[in-house]
């Protein structure tokens, strides 16, 4: 219970953590070298947490995982090159916004998701086809949408994401499979473990930009909002338009909406700049405070519906 309240507290942590990092720069800037190997235990982390018949859900909910995945990479790079560019950001900015929309759903939607009471199963799905589909799209969006900004080699990327993403969810869903007694009693700690790894990140990116902050924190978290709103808006509303019920249509929104903004750090300080790594550091702070709102709305609602109808 303690562990899970703490968890719940991300958006809290990330805060604190966030002012921390700007008042005091020296103390986290330096730990950046930790955010790669952070990222990829955060994938094992999440393997850990995936099995075999996870991956069978997906033939057995094809439609709407079909549709999810459409949208989460169909809607999200596009968006974040769009709203950069009405909101005229620097080139760094810009890059950063299509790395994070063009990465995987969060690992964090499938907790929303069950929390706001949709298809946890079909989250759970849509969360593992994103991230494998996601080694393989996500390079080749990125240099689609940043070319005209940034030289980028896709295969590189290719094999940076196979590195830090592939390899250790394959690696955990192996673990979880031989040893599932012993990793079953330690799923509690994963979530926690992933949050104080992410909030790491955040801090260490947020003292790279500290001297940046002043000029470009406010226009930055404005674009992150925008971004996040039509992720979960358009998640939601063509969902409905292709006929799914509602507690479909909460999840592919939930799924679209929340990006894994941790992948998309990464791959901005490894193959980009600090600078482009801002907008997905914010957007792990924003996506959680929005998500976790939306998700206690719907679950509210839901529940006073299914009132209503005992009634």
């Amino acid at each position: 219970m303690l562990l899970t309240t703490i968890t719940r507290l991300f958006p809290l942590w990330a805060v604190l953590f966030s002012a921390l990092a700007y008042s005091f720069p020296g103390g986290f800037d330096h730990l950046g070298y930790l955010i790669a190997p952070g990222l990829s235990l955060i994938m094992l982390f999440m393997g850990l947490t995936l099995s075999w018949e996870d991956f069978a859900q997906i033939r057995n909910r094809l439609p709407a995982l079909t549709a999810g995945v459409f949208l989460q990479f169909g809607i999200m790079p596009f968006a974040g090159l769009l709203i950069a560019q009405l909101l005229e950001l620097p080139v760094d900015l810009t890059v950063g916004m299509i790395l994070a929309g063009s990465v995987a759903g969060g690992t964090a939607s499938n907790v929303l998701c069950y929390l706001a009471k949709g298809d946890v199963a079909l989250s759970i799905s849509m969360t593992a086809a994103s991230t494998l589909i996601g080694a393989f799209a996500t390079p080749f969006l990125i240099s689609f949408l940043a070319h005209q900004y940034i030289e980028v080699d896709p295969w590189d990327l290719m094999w940076g994401l196979a590195k830090i993403v592939l390899f250790p969810v394959a690696l955990g869903v192996l673990i979880n499979h031989f040893c599932h007694g012993f990793v079953k009693k330690l799923n509690p700690v994963f979530p926690l473990c992933s949050m104080a790894t992410i909030i790491l990140v955040i801090a260490v990116v947020v003292a790279s930009n500290a001297q940046a902050l002043p000029e470009i924190g406010l226009i930055t978290i404005l674009a992150v909002a925008l971004h996040n709103c039509t992720g979960l808006s358009l998640g939601y509303l063509v969902a409905h338009l292709l006929g799914f019920d509602k507690k479909t249509c909460k999840t592919v929104a939930i799924e679209v909406g929340m990006q894994n903004s941790g992948l998309a750090v990464v791959l901005a300080t490894k193959f980009f700049t600090p600078g482009a790594a801002l907008p997905a550091t914010f957007f792990s702070i924003w996506h959680n405070i929005t998500g976790s709102a939306l998700a206690t709305w719907w679950a509210r609602n839901a529940s006073t519906q299914t009132g209503e109808q005992e009634t």
